[in-house]
């Protein structure tokens, strides 16, 4: 990247930056590994020498937990093998079935992934929402990018339920809740062809929301409407009209791109049947409020009994669990 005229091309650039970013979120996790593994065997011979020393056995305990949580990581790493895995992502998150409740449940949703992002290392970019009517969101489009986003968050793709005591019902009686989640790759170049001029509809709006006086009074927001198949995208933040138009198209590509594999590759077309329709009969995960605190996962049959702190971002153990299934769903098919 040092090299004169490295920046010359910025598309040709932007797309080995991208490969040199992926490769260090593959590279990196080992490295640690092996540094772990190095300050463990150090703190093990140190041990040996002074078995009577009880911090040295403390301290050689708290490095092999080091190793072993290093370890699972890079485990989960080698599970990361799809063509698209490494690569950033689109994220969107849609109220279902439920009116005011699922518009409040796809914001509770919307937050639960905000607070697992940040730790997690992802940066996000807001590009649409659409507020809901009384509370809530009825739908949000968002671009992660960051190590493997694709690959760790396809695992949270489908219809998520929720079971509360509705704070909106006067007789406080138990309700069911879904919003479905759907997650496409960012990619470079799709193998789908398409004719912006004749298959495309492009309207321009003002957008609404967040982002000040100059998004308010333009007609900086862009929705596209690809004919043949009735796919809708639109993306509406803060930023130019033609910046808005590149992002709505990448996502129109993504959405057609995956139309196609679907037709032709059983794990997508998998994971779409799992995805389901956003109502009761296709969830892949309900949290429970009440009368227990609970989560559990349909696919994978993991249960977690803290459903606060699933909702607060603790995420890892059902995209690891769900990581460990679908990998072995894939070697069951060869």
């Amino acid at each position: 990247m040092s090299q004169p005229g490295f920046w010359d091309d910025p598309e040709t650039a932007g797309k080995v930056v991208a490969e040199l970013k992926a490769a260090k979120a593959t590279i990196d996790p080992v490295r640690k590994l092996l540094a772990a593994a190095e300050d463990a065997g150090v703190m093990l011979e140190l041990a040996a020498e002074e078995s009577d020393d009880p911090d040295a056995v403390r301290q050689l305990d708290t490095e092999l937990t080091a190793v072993s949580e290093q370890l699972e990581r890079v485990e989960l790493l080698t599970l990361l093998s799809r063509p698209n895995d490494a690569r950033d992502c689109f994220f969107s998150i849609q109220a279902g079935a439920g009116g005011t409740e699922s518009c409040d449940w796809a914001e509770m949703l919307l937050r639960m992934y905000l607070r697992y992002f940040e730790p997690a290392g992802y940066k996000v970019e807001e590009l649409s929402r659409k507020e809901g009517e009384g509370a809530g969101i009825a739908s949000v489009n968002l671009l992660v990018r960051g190590p493997h986003a694709y690959g760790y968050l396809s695992c949270e793709a489908g219809v998520h339920r929720l079971i509360r005591l509705s704070p909106f019902d006067s007789a406080h009686r138990r309700h069911t809740s879904f919003a479905g989640v759907d997650v496409l790759p960012e990619l470079d170049e799709v193998s789908v062809e398409i004719d912006w001029a004749k298959d495309v509809r492009e309207d321009t709006y003002r957008a609404s929301g967040a982002g000040g006086q100059h998004v308010n009074k333009t007609s900086s927001a862009i929705r596209l409407t690809h004919l043949p198949t009735g796919l809708v995208v639109q993306c509406q933040n803060e930023r130019s009209q033609h910046q808005n138009r590149a992002n709505a198209r990448k996502m129109l590509a993504a959405r057609l791109q995956q139309l196609e594999e679907k037709k032709r590759d059983a794990e997508l077309a998998q994971l779409y049947d799992d995805r389901g329709e956003i109502a009761f009969g296709g969830q892949i995960r309900t949290y429970w409020l009440h009368p227990t605190q609970r989560v559990k996962d349909h696919r994978t049959g993991v249960e977690i009994g803290n459903a606060q702190a699933v909702l607060d971002g603790e995420l890892d153990d059902l995209i690891a669990a769900q990581l460990r299934h679908r990998a072995g769903k894939r070697s069951q098919g060869d």
